[in-house]
C-alpha cells in the first residue's frame, strides 16, 4: 500500500546554488570579447558601393589597406562641403598623403607579407573617376600595384536568382 503524506509535513525546497553563476558570466563575456571585431577606423566619408556582376572575396584581410573615397558624412558637410574627399585611416587626406600611408602600411607588415599587400578602394558610386584615377596614379608611383575595388552584389544575385 502507498503511503500518503499529510499536507502539514511539507519538505522545504533547497536554495538554488549560485556558486557557478560567475563562471557562466565570465565564459559568455570571454566569448563576446573574442568573437567581436571592432571597426579600426571611423568613417568620415559616406560610401554607397556600386553594383558588380563578378565578385571575388579578399583572401587575407589583414594584408589589405583601405582607401575610402566619397562625399563627407552629413555631419561634416557644413565644414568640408559635398565634393568627394579621400579618407586614409580616420581623417581626410590628399593625394600626396597616399605615399606615406602606403609606406606605413608596408612597415607594419612582415617582410614576407609585403609583396602580398592589397590596396582596397571603397569608392562611392557617384564619385567622378578623376579622383580615382589620381589615387591610382599615386599608388602606381609608390609601387602599390595590387588594387581591389569594393562592391556589392546585384540585387537579383543577392536573392539567389
Amino acid at each position: 500500500m502507498a503511503k500518503f503524506r499529510s499536507k502539514n509535513s511539507k519538505k522545504k525546497v533547497p536554495a538554488l546554488s549560485t556558486a557557478s553563476l560567475p563562471d557562466v558570466v565570465f565564459m559568455i563575456l570571454f566569448f563576446f570579447m573574442i568573437s567581436t571585431s571592432f571597426r579600426t577606423s571611423e568613417r568620415v566619408v559616406s560610401v554607397i558601393l556600386p553594383e558588380a556582376t563578378e565578385i571575388a572575396k579578399l583572401e587575407r584581410k589583414d594584408l589589405a589597406s583601405y582607401i575610402n573615397i566619397g562625399p563627407p558624412i552629413p555631419a561634416l558637410q557644413a565644414q568640408y562641403g559635398t565634393e568627394a574627399r579621400i579618407q586614409l585611416n580616420d581623417a581626410f587626406s590628399t593625394i600626396e598623403d597616399i605615399r606615406d600611408f602606403i609606406a606605413a602600411s608596408r612597415e607594419s607588415m612582415s617582410e614576407a607579407d609585403r609583396p602580398l599587400m592589397t590596396v582596397t578602394l571603397k569608392v562611392d558610386e557617384d564619385v567622378r573617376m578623376g579622383i580615382v584615377t589620381d589615387v591610382k596614379q599615386e599608388l602606381r608611383r609608390c609601387s602599390a600595384l595590387k588594387i581591389m575595388y569594393s562592391t556589392r552584389r546585384k540585387a537579383a544575385e543577392q536573392k539567389g536568382f
